[in-house]
């Protein structure tokens, strides 16, 4: 008996414009409580809402970064419901005539890849917070009323947790490289609702479809889905009925717990909200976006793979970031050993960034990192030499050159020079020549270790290896 999993997401993104959707209030994180307020966020009588104009801009290029049908003509809508942190008593949002219908975006599923359709990206504004003490008391900070929201709601194209949370990090790597959102979960820029129910392929029945709420990392997404699909299989197993609930994911159980069940279906009545008026996109508006629309990631990643011969893997890591990508393409802009770079960026310099997603700020410049590189690659300095260097670059700040001869690290290449070195090893190991010539190639490696030690590293480790070896075949 086979068991199919559907699975549906409706993501919330805060955009990052200046201020907020309908106010001058400033849309920033944080703040003190209700001190970013006004009476239009508020929703006090006599404040009239005005759009601002960069969220219509923003939620036209996600649609178009995810393939979607850009609406000439979209409106907004009063969704009515009555909540704290809801001070109107209703969102303003879009119901029947968003702004982007029909889009996709492909992942690389469990069986290959796979498009996963979008059915929306709505237009809207976020609530307040509720903020709850250790008293049980609750306090309102309205301080995010009206922050700029788009919705974007995915159709049930997910078949498992794994799918799920690979589409979130595809698409949150394409919204912050277009550069309509930072995308932070942990500041609420990013929130995610999950729908999922599951199907018995042999009967055609269907467990009612949960919705699980709360979830606050992508690995989160993925770990309550699978959890409520083994909890929906065994609904079907025991031939248990549900209706509709809602969930929430709980870290420290690692299961979600139930919220409500949902016996009626809300009513939110939703009109049309006639203070803002029907946004209308001209042919040439929507032409404009899309010429400035940046080179999104899947495509940035192909022409890497093509244009500078590296493997899709590194590709796909240096593309997952938009200043990760750029600093890159920085340093072959001086160093056109491709490779070269993408294997010290990737090893030698992430691993001493913190967060690439948050911030990729370095002490140095790009040319510096190609500087230090071509003194490798000259055969100047060692690769080991090469590492210390940029650990002092990422200490100080300095130059890789001036490092270079303060610490008085360039490589010995010089034969003769290196020859002495040999000489003297060889003259102190006379047990290692033995083993050598006994077949034991350990003792090769130990011999080329006593000469780089005697040389503090500067000797050049292939011209040392070559004299070590014409010496134990003499």
């Amino acid at each position: 008996m086979g068991y199919r999993t559907i699975v549906g997401l409706e993501i919330h993104v805060e955009l990052s414009t200046k201020t907020k959707a309908f106010c001058s209030c400033s849309n920033e994180f944080g703040g003190e409580p209700n001190t970013r307020v006004c009476p239009v966020c508020l929703g006090l009588p006599g404040g009239l809402p005005v759009l601002n104009e960069n969220i219509v801009k923003y939620a036209a290029m996600a649609g178009m970064a995810l393939n979607c049908e850009i609406q000439k003509k979209s409106k907004f809508d009063r969704k009515n419901y009555f909540y704290p942190d809801l001070t109107k008593g209703f969102q303003v949002t879009q119901d029947d005539m968003p702004i982007c219908q029909e889009g996709y975006l492909e992942i690389e599923g469990d069986n290959g890849p796979k498009k996963i359709g979008i059915f929306q990206i709505q237009m809207e504004e976020d609530t307040g917070k509720s903020l709850h003490s250790e008293e049980q008391d609750t306090l309102m900070d309205y301080n995010r009323c009206g922050v700029p929201l788009i919705e974007i709601v995915s159709k049930p194209d997910l078949s498992s947790g794994n799918e799920a949370r690979l589409f979130l990090e595809k698409l949150k790597s394409t919204l912050r490289f277009i550069g309509v959102s930072d995308c932070k979960m942990e500041e609420g820029s990013l929130r995610c609702d999950v729908n999922v129910n599951i199907e018995d392929e042999e009967t055609g029945k269907r467990t009612a479809v949960t919705e699980v709420k709360n979830l606050n990392s992508f690995r989160g997404v993925e770990k309550a889905i699978d959890f409520e699909v083994k909890r929906h299989i065994e609904l079907l197993k025991n031939n248990e009925e549900e209706i509709r609930t809602t969930r929430r994911w709980d870290d420290a159980k690692n299961e979600t717990v139930l919220m409500r069940v949902k016996y009626t279906v809300a009513d939110y009545r939703f009109a049309p909200e006639g203070d803002l008026p029907p946004v209308v996109l001209t042919d040439e508006y929507i032409g404009n976006i899309e010429n400035e629309l940046p080179e999104l990631p899947e495509a940035k990643k192909n022409r890497f793979v093509k244009e500078y011969n590296i493997p899709e893997y590194d590709a796909e890591v240096l593309t997952s970031t938009k200043e990760l990508s750029h600093f890159y393409e920085e340093v072959a802009d001086h160093f056109d050993d491709f490779a070269m770079i993408s294997n010290w960026v990737m090893t030698e310099v992430l691993r001493r960034v913190e967060n690439i997603e948050e911030s990729f700020e370095l002490p140095f410049e790009a040319s510096d990192l190609a500087e230090l590189l071509k003194t490798i690659k000259k055969g100047s300095i060692n690769n080991n030499a090469g590492k210390k260097v940029l650990r002092e670059m990422f200490e100080t700040g300095k130059k890789p050159l001036d490092i270079i001869e303060e610490k008085g690290l360039v490589q010995i290449s010089d034969t003769s020079a290196i020859e002495e070195i040999v000489d003297k090893v060889l003259g102190d190991n006379p047990q290692s020549i033995e083993d050598f010539k006994a077949g034991k190639d350990r003792a090769l490696g130990f011999l080329v270790g006593q000469v780089m030690k005697a040389s503090r590293g500067k000797a050049n480790p292939q011209v040392v290896n070559k004299l070590l070896q014409e010496k134990l075949n003499s």
